[in-house]
């Protein structure tokens, strides 16, 4: 070679190491992609605080409104005084009935036979007590009783009669207390009203 190209003994070509391109690349494009996830986050959190993309007008407001079910009425339960509870005991421990008949009667209920649970029942009630009546009863007494004695279980049979059966379990201590008993009768006779527009 010759001119200014020319080597001569003193002096090296600097040879420069090959770039990685593929390292290069590779960061720009997970950049990129950072970039616009952070982008799409940060509309995604502006649109959960503002409400969406657009404002909400009053005509949207009317229509969410027309659109509400109204608040469901008032139930028509029978008063304590309507129900006729008949008390058995089917536990080993005896006087529970007449106990629990008492303390119902004080609360109002009217009180029918009191005694032993019948044979099916003797004995074979692990929970605090069983709710027994008509069919009809599921929707008038049993809910007004059941806020009497919290976990009882319902149960129908094939009476015509409107009375109920209380069959005290082994796992009866006492009733409801009157005022948590009264809040409960409150929540049925009168449900939480729908919200206002």
């Amino acid at each position: 070679m010759g001119g200014k190209y020319r080597i001569t003994g003193d002096k090296y070509p600097h040879m420069r190491r090959p770039r990685r391109r593929g390292k290069l690349i590779l960061a720009a494009t997970a950049s990129v992609v950072a970039l616009g996830l952070a982008g799409w986050g940060t509309l995604q959190l502006i649109d959960v605080f503002t409400g969406g993309n657009r404002p909400a007008s009053a005509a949207d407001h009317k229509t969410d409104c027309s659109s509400a079910k109204p608040s469901t009425p008032a139930k028509a339960l029978p008063k304590p005084a309507k129900i006729t509870v008949n008390v058995y005991n089917a536990t080993p421990r005896s006087g529970l009935a007449k106990k629990a008949a008492d303390e119902l009667k004080k609360r109002g209920f009217t009180i029918g036979e009191v005694g032993n649970a019948p044979a099916a029942y003797d004995k074979k009630v692990a929970g605090p007590g069983v709710l027994l009546g008509a069919p009809s009863a599921t929707n008038g007494s049993f809910p007004v009783l059941g806020t009497q004695l919290r976990g009882a279980v319902l149960k129908t049979d094939a009476r015509r009669t409107a009375d109920v059966d209380l069959i005290l379990g082994t796992k009866f201590t006492a009733f409801s207390t009157p005022q948590s008993a009264a809040d409960a009768l409150t929540a049925l006779t009168n449900p939480s009203p729908a919200p206002s527009c």
